[in-house]
């Protein structure tokens, strides 16, 4: 007796991605819309401390690096982006959403 599973993307959802660019068409646009997110917030707090607290050095400090932080961050994630479009374009696939 033999007891085997048949997998197709009906009954086993990970068949779902037949190859690594579908995968990262699908996670690429959520970790970039993540990231912005990130990026907002972080930049948010940043300025509301800058505001608030004027006269504490060093809450100024820690506000002033936190925002380093996010335009770092983002520059990264940015940067990654253009990397992954790059290297889609030399290999010739598609690697990102259109």
């Amino acid at each position: 007796m033999v007891y085997a599973l048949e997998i197709n993307p009906d009954t086993f959802p990970t068949a779902r991605f037949a190859n690594i660019s579908s995968l990262v068409n699908i996670a690429l646009p959520l970790v970039l819309a993540g990231a912005a997110l990130t990026f907002l917030m972080m930049s948010l707090m940043s300025a509301f401390n800058i505001l608030t607290h004027g006269d504490n050095p060093d809450v100024l400090k820690k506000a002033y690096s936190s925002l380093m932080f996010a335009v770092v961050g983002l520059i990264i994630v940015i940067a990654s982006f253009v990397v992954v479009r790059v290297i889609g374009g030399i290999i010739g696939a598609q690697l990102l959403p259109q």
